[in-house]
């Protein structure tokens, strides 16, 4: 719906003016700080048909006016100002923490920077790991234990301890390996463990075992190291929005610690190009009305890979937050590219 230029400088300014003080926001303020040489009976008459489009709301408790989700989205999408920062000098604070380390203590750090910056918190979805193998080896530890080897086709390699019900002989490990490797080298454990169904059947009963056991320890090392990183939780504490309702609060570290959820929503973030905003109250996507969550993709050699992005109040400076995203996405790619 098409706002006349009058509407979207009232909106404007009592976005704005909540989200710098959180206190409901009256026709005589707006007359004020809106720049507009306008009536209170006219602010009065524009805000109530905001308030009837569904861009505003009236608390009980106060004549002045609050932005509804809706508001917020109109505001964010054809509104803000982004601020100007010192891109420079935040760039190179945020390099010093991003360079010359492991591509897992460089995405933690992003999570940090993110949260640091904003005094909210900071989240990285991290990049899906290749769920392909390019070799596995089987070594005898000791009586039925056995160490799995796994060797990704970019030469990463995962170690897993199988427990078995029989003594296999270094002879038969070799045996087992050899045929997933001849058979199977370049596919997921997903793919093995499909064609392995049938093909299993015309191979001993206790190499099946030790193949099945294989193929879901190696399914499971490649999986578990995906997932979301956060940092700053805590900071959400201080909010007064979120830690004032303790069902959303509730709701919010559920989200934390469930993690599906969170997964799901930077996921589906990471498929479109730049900057996203997620706002609380206007979808299920977010589970808490009252929570927003700025996001950027990041990427490997040009490659997407994952989502970082800042989870707060809807009632968030977004001006400040987005270009710390945008500017910590783009140096997290840069770091991940060279590490």
């Amino acid at each position: 719906m098409q706002l006349d230029h009058r509407a979207q400088t009232l909106l404007k300014a009592l976005v704005e003016r909540y989200i710098a003080d959180g206190q409901p926001v009256g026709s005589r303020a707006l007359s004020k700080i809106s720049g507009l040489d306008l009536s209170p009976a006219t602010i009065r008459n524009i805000m109530a048909d905001l308030e009837e489009m569904g861009f505003v709301a009236s608390p009980h408790t106060s004549a002045g006016r609050v932005p509804t989700p809706r508001g917020y989205r109109l505001f964010v999408d054809t509104l803000l100002t982004v601020q100007a920062i010192d891109e420079s000098a935040l760039e190179s604070k945020l390099q010093l923490q991003l360079q010359n380390k492991t591509p897992q203590k460089i995405i933690a750090n992003a999570a940090q920077v993110l949260s640091s910056l904003s005094q909210f918190a900071g989240v990285v979805l991290t990049p899906r790991h290749d769920s392909t193998f390019q070799q596995i080896e089987f070594l005898r530890l000791s009586e039925k234990r056995i160490l799995l080897v796994i060797v990704s086709p970019n030469g990463d390699v995962q170690n897993r301890l199988l427990i078995t019900e029989c003594d296999y002989s270094p002879a038969q490990l070799i045996q087992a390996a050899n045929y997933i490797n001849q058979h199977y080298a370049g596919h997921s454990f997903d793919e093995v463990r499909t064609h392995l169904q049938g093909e299993l059947r015309q191979l001993r009963d206790d190499m099946t075992a030790l193949m099945q056991a294989a193929v879901e320890a190696g399914s499971d090392a490649l999986a578990e190291d995906d997932g979301v990183v956060i940092s700053g939780e805590r900071n959400l504490l201080s909010v007064s929005d979120l830690a004032s309702n303790m069902t959303s609060l509730r709701k919010l570290f559920d989200l934390f610690e469930q993690k599906t959820g969170l997964m799901q929503l930077l996921d589906m973030s990471s498929k479109a190009t730049g900057v996203q905003i997620f706002i609380g109250g206007e979808s299920q996507l977010v589970p808490v009305e009252e929570m927003s969550l700025v996001t950027a993709p990041y990427g490997v050699n040009g490659k997407v890979v994952g989502t970082l992005g800042v989870i707060g109040p809807t009632r968030m400076a977004y001006e400040r937050v987005i270009p710390i995203v945008d500017i910590t996405a783009k140096l997290l790619s840069s770091a991940l590219s060279h590490s």
